[in-house]
């Protein structure tokens, strides 16, 4: 139980702890592409990318975050699509395995999620430190809208973490039984999630969600089965 227990903390400080953008004094020190991606200036990219001298476009700062990352973070989707169109890899990973699908997902952030996917980057990626997806980091917090968007980009629905969790599984031992868990775990089985898939004390979803006492999961979980 102890180490259950420890795992079970671990994690709950794990995703939105993990990412980290840029600071002001990250920002204050960028030039070239990372300063024009943290001020949104997509004319400046152009200008940039358009000059005589080479420029590595997917260069990473001290975290390992590329221009594109540092436009995702800071929501500048015209930065983004002036790097994307010049060729910046969609699907980089800085230092924490984070990609921007991931980074957009976590941040709850819905427009910069739909154009992180128009410009190529996969739902399908596993991202960060924990072997996970982007979905499995929304379904943690309860993204609902996040998650159906992730579902209908072909986020794999049974991908299992380092943790021994899928999506579905996080929405519950991660989540708090309200309105937005409950409907993030009701979009998981309506595209088919699995329910019978147990985490490594061999407990079910249904378990799990009665042990918390959370009623309207348990009722999604019981309808589900029959």
């Amino acid at each position: 139980m102890k180490i259950a227990f420890a795992t079970l903390m671990l994690a709950l400080t794990s995703v939105t702890q993990a990412q980290v953008p840029p600071s002001a004094s990250e920002i204050a020190r960028y030039t070239g592409l990372h300063a024009a991606a943290a001020r949104g200036d997509a004319h400046e990219i152009k200008r940039i990318l358009a000059g005589k001298q080479a420029v590595l476009i997917d260069a990473t700062d001290g975290y390992g975050r590329t221009a594109l990352h540092v436009a995702a973070y800071s929501r500048h989707h015209d930065a983004m699509r002036a790097l994307a169109a010049a060729g910046a890899n969609p699907n980089a990973l800085e230092r924490d395995r984070y990609d921007i699908v991931t980074i957009a997902a976590v941040a709850d952030d819905v427009e910069t999620l739909k154009v992180a996917l128009a410009l190529g980057c996969s739902a399908k990626n596993v991202t960060s430190r924990y072997d996970g997806t982007a979905l499995i980091a929304a379904a943690h917090l309860g993204h609902d809208e996040v998650v159906r968007l992730l579902i209908a980009a072909g986020a794999p629905l049974d991908h299992v973490n380092n943790l021994g969790w899928t999506a579905l599984i996080e929405s519950i031992v991660l989540g708090d039984g309200g309105k937005r868990h409950t409907a993030t775990l009701r979009a998981l089985l309506d595209a088919g999630a699995s329910a019978s898939l147990r985490d490594r004390q061999g407990r079910t979803p249904l378990e799990l969600a009665r042990a918390r006492g959370y009623g309207a999961m348990v009722a999604l979980l019981e309808a589900s089965k029959r």
